[in-house]
Formats: structure tokens, sequence, C-alpha cells
């Protein structure tokens, strides 16, 4: 090696000891004739010293700058009275410099490094990096990661995936990696191809997970399996989506729902104490709450519980409230919940015309709301006296409090002001950042309806109805509930299981169900199909998304974060410039021509 420490191992005990250390210069700095550098790896910071008496290294000293890359070999002495940084692991020391040799210069970076070095303690905030667009930061990606910032997040990935490999391992489960080049079977999301050279004409996929392979390896009798996978979803970019993400899953071979779900949660509560120990977990075991129970309460099929702020059913007493907006939705079949807000005079009117604008960006026409013993609002100007008395009896409101409504088709019709929900224990401040609050959502429906009147799967077509619902399922499909479950932590989903379907007419009524053919289930899942008849065991299991886990766990706004190489929202590495074109002759021995737009 060519050096004997790094830069944030060298302390007290190290007083008088000759070291050589290899890192780049963070900053540059001229006191009183001598010349400071702080010196950087990812190890942290050393304070080098050059004293103008060594005339050959003062010179070169003088001509460093950001960047450089330096080996320094010199004796660690002190620091003088005064002169320590304690909240620096090496503040208690400083190098005096022997020897310097410059490894590599460095042009002028596009953008500063900008980790404050223990000598700008208190003078520069580490917030300053944000000021960097996005774009330039993903360009000079390779720059970027040399942040503090990134380089804290992809030690914390690498953290959470070695507590999920030793967690796995120790109970048993065995980690084998699935193909990445499969064959196309479409389920949702487009699928990326990779044209095949010795069968032209001929593809193969990238898996968008290992679903299938998985289910398979609990047919070979794999009946404890995990692998940390790569997966690839030609979708259209939104928001905190890549085009290539990883999962952590297992699948499990003779169990029952609640097996899986205790592994899994004992593997969150084991990382999140190990990765994260200065958050509590709110409840241990996680609660669980059926899906109907989360959005009936809650208008989320993934709610934050850090918060109240539960919705009541007032559906019973708006037959004649005089609020048209209520009463019809009532009469068409729908549901009318409302939420009570105390202290609601903290929500200013502008704050009400905010919250509005997210509903309506959510599918509302509007946000009926009122507040309670000020006749204020749509609702409170056009309902009955007896029906506003009833309301704040069934919510228990007082004066004061704020009262924000939902009406319409159940479950769709709750969802914006499940939205609302969040924004106002944001604004309100009523979320406590120090607790984690893992839940389990269960029971979700089997199918549902697009707005194109198309049955497809909640989950996926492998999940297995409820066991109370089998008879459901043979007479009515699309009342079934499926055997599935999703883990949310503080209002996101990080990952979703099921148990799965191993009978082959079973898997076949789905497939009806779900309006594939038996020509199609054959050609695009005859593999599965034929496993079927083989002994397959009874088997289920779950996918976590790590690139979400890493997010939340590291408290970043977006994935990105916690990805070393991510692509934009639009699907662009800006780094090396994909996706590029292709050569013409690389293209015609594939077989391939390009359709000009």
């Amino acid at each position: 090696m060519l050096r004997t420490h790094t830069c944030g191992e060298l302390t007290t005990k190290h007083d008088k000891k000759e070291v050589t250390l290899c890192g780049w210069v963070h900053r540059r700095r001229d006191h009183g004739g001598l010349i400071f550098i702080d010196l950087r790896d990812r190890y942290g910071f050393t304070q080098i010293v050059f004293d103008p008496e060594n005339k050959e290294q003062f010179a070169q000293a003088e001509k460093v700058r950001p960047e450089w890359v330096l080996m320094i070999t010199g004796t660690v002495r002190k620091r003088v009275e005064g002169a320590q940084r304690e909240e620096n692991p090496t503040g208690g020391i400083e190098v005096l410099v022997e020897k310097i040799v410059v490894l590599n210069e460095s042009k002028t970076p596009p953008f500063e490094i900008d980790r404050p070095s223990p000598a700008e303690a208190g003078l520069r905030s580490a917030s300053q990096e944000n000021d960097v667009g996005e774009e330039l930061r993903l360009k000079y990606r390779y720059l970027d990661l040399r942040r503090n910032r990134l380089q804290k997040n992809l030690q914390l990935r690498h953290d959470i995936c070695q507590q999920i490999r030793e967690y796995f391992h120790k109970n048993d489960f065995i980690e084998i990696e699935t193909p990445i080049l499969i064959k196309g079977t479409p389920e949702g999301s487009r699928e990326y191809l990779v044209p095949s050279r010795l069968y032209n004409g001929n593809f193969y996929v990238l898996p968008q997970s290992p679903q299938q392979l998985k289910q398979l390896l609990m047919v070979a009798g794999y009946d404890k399996y995990f692998q940390i996978p790569r997966c690839f979803r030609d979708e259209d970019q939104r928001g905190d989506r890549q085009p290539e993400f990883t999962q952590f899953e297992i699948e499990m071979s003779f169990c029952e729902e609640d097996d899986v779900i205790k592994v899994m949660e004992g593997c969150f509560i084991q990382m999140t104490e190990k990765v994260r120990p200065d958050r509590k977990i709110q409840k241990k075991p996680f609660p669980r709450i059926t899906y109907a129970d989360a959005m009936n309460k809650y208008g989320s099929d993934k709610p934050d519980l850090r918060f109240d702020l539960e919705f009541t059913d007032i559906s019973e007493i708006v037959g004649d409230c005089g609020f048209k907006v209520f009463s019809d939705a009532v009469k068409e079949g729908g549901v009318v919940k409302a939420m009570k807000v105390e202290n609601g005079e903290k929500l200013s009117r502008k704050d009400i015309d905010v919250l509005t604008e997210l509903a309506q960006t959510h599918g509302a026409k509007g946000l009926a709301w009122l507040r309670v013993g000020e006749d204020s609002g749509p609702v409170a100007k056009n309902s009955t006296p007896e029906f506003l008395e009833a309301l704040n009896k069934a919510t228990d409101a007082k004066d004061g409090d704020i009262i924000f409504f939902a009406a319409g088709a159940y479950p769709h019709a709750l969802e914006p002001l499940g939205e609302v929900r969040k924004s106002v224990a944001a604004k309100m401040e009523l979320i406590d950042e120090s607790v984690w609050s893992y839940l389990w959502v269960v029971d979700f429906p089997m199918f549902e309806k697009n707005a194109e009147g198309e049955v497809g799967a909640v989950h996926h077509p492998f999940t297995r109805p409820h066991k109370d619902d089998e008879e459901v399922f043979q007479k009515d499909p699309l009342s079934a509930r499926a055997t599935a479950y999703d883990l949310v932590l503080n209002g996101s989903e990080v990952g979703g299981g099921s148990m799965r379907i191993h009978e082959r007419d079973l898997q076949k009524k789905v497939f009806d169900t779900l309006g594939i053919t038996d020509e199609d289930a054959d050609r695009r899942f005859g593999h599965m199909l034929n496993a079927f008849e083989y002994g397959a065991p009874p088997h289920g299991g779950i996918a976590m998304g790590l690139d979400r886990v890493c997010m939340l766990m590291a408290g970043e706004p977006n994935i990105r974060e916690v990805i070393a190489f991510p692509k934009d929202q639009k699907a662009k590495d800006l780094m090396l410039g994909a996706p590029s074109p292709i050569p013409e002759e690389q293209l015609k021995e594939l077989g391939i021509e390009v359709a000009e737009e």
C-alpha cells in the first residue's frame, strides 16, 4: 500500500509516529508563514502542516490546488492548546510534512466538493452542496460521489446489504442468483428487449423481477431462498423511479402468510437497530391493518401512523344534510368521510387553498371543509343545523377545529383526502421524526379494473386467493381478496408479497379472469404451468425495494441520492451519455433496422 494510515485514523496515540497518507486536497490555507492542507479521503480529514524551513516541500505546497491527489510522508504531532477540534476524530493531531509527492493534478472542478473540513466547522453549511443543480451533479457523478453526503449514503447502503445477508444466512436461507437474460412474459410494465445475434429476430428481455424464477426454485426444492437482484422496467419515469433498480427478496416453501411476515419483520428490526440505532421503532411486533381499514380510516393503502387524523364515516347522517354533494354521493352507492383537525385555526385560508389544489391533483373535484363554531366553509353554509350538530357529535369536534371531507365511490374518492391528511400533519408538525412506524397492510383485493374497465391483478397474476375467499373466487373473482401483504414505513410502501398459486388449475382460473387465453397462457407461462404438475409445494414470499429502503433510512428525498450512478428523471445517464446510437454494422449483424421518427 502507498499509505500507512487513512485520513480518518490518526489520533494523539500516534504522536511522534512517522506516517504516510494519501488523499485529495480539500482546502489549502496560508497562515503566518505556515501552509496548512486538509487532506481528505473517504475516512475523514487530516490536517497537514508545511514548515517554511523545509523549502523544497514548502515550494511544492504553494503550487497545490483543491482536488490534487497527494502522498504525504511526515511525523504526527499533537496540536497546540486551543487548536484542537474535538468534533473531528483526527482533530487532536496534525502531520508535519517531510515529503510530498503529487500523484495527480486536477482541473478546477465544475462545482465545489462541498464537504466542510474541520477547520471550517461552524463557518460553512454542509447543505450548501444542495445548491448545485442535479443535472451538473449527475454529469460529473464521479466528483459528486466524493462528497460526504453521498459517501455516507453508499456506506449506509453497504451496511444495509450486509445486514440483509447476515440475517438471512443466520436463518438458513440460501442466496441464489437468477438470470438477467430471460423470456419475455409481459405482466404490466414494458420490458427491456435484448436482441439475439445467434437467433435472428428473437429477443431476450431483462427481468422486471425474478418472480417466476424464484417460484420455480421452490418447485426445485430450495425451500428458503433470498437474493438482492437487479430489476428493469421500461416505463415512463415519474419522480422516484429508475429504469433499473434493486430488490431484496425471499421465497419460502411449506409456509403460511404469517411465517413470511415474521421472517421479513425480523430482518427490518435487526436492520433498523444496527444501521439506525438513533431511530425508535414505534411498535414491535409491527401492527397489521387490512386494506379496507387502511382506506376507510386513512384514505391510503400505505398510511403513516406516526400521527392520528383518522377518518370518520358520516355516510349515515348525510341523507337530509342539505349539502347536495354529500347526499348524492350516498344515493349513488358511495361514501362520505370526515377528518377532524384540532386547533384548525393554525390553518389559514391560503393553506386550505393549497390543500384544495393538492386534492385536485389527486383526482378530486375540490375539497369540502368547515370551521367548527364559525359557520365558515362551503359545507357549513349549505347544510342544515341538525346535520352540523350530528357531525360535531360524530367527530367529537369542538369550536376552533376544522373538518375536511371526502365524498364519492369507495375507495378512490378517499385517496385525495388521504393526501390532504399527510400534508396537514406535516404543516401542523404532528410527525415525530425520531420514530419509525412500520406497518403491515394485508388482505388486498385480488383484482381491480382500470379506467378502461380492463381487469388486472392488484399485485401479480401468481398471487393466491385469500383462504376465506376461495368460494368467492370461484363464483365472483372480482370480489375476492388476495393473500397479499405490503410493508409500509412512515407512509411509504417499501415492498410487498403474497402466498403464491402452486396448482395448475387454479393458476389457469386466474389467467381466465385476467382475460389471458389458454393459448396465450401456454405461450407466456407454459414453463410455470408445466412445473406445477411436478409436485410444486405451497409457497410464498416477499420483495422489498432496496433503493427505497436506503432512501428512507438515509433521510433522503429521492432514490437517486442512494444509488452510485443513477439515471436522471428522463431515464438518461448524463455521465456516460446513454442511451446512445449504435453503429450501423452492429445493428445489421443483429438484423435490426431503426425506423425514422
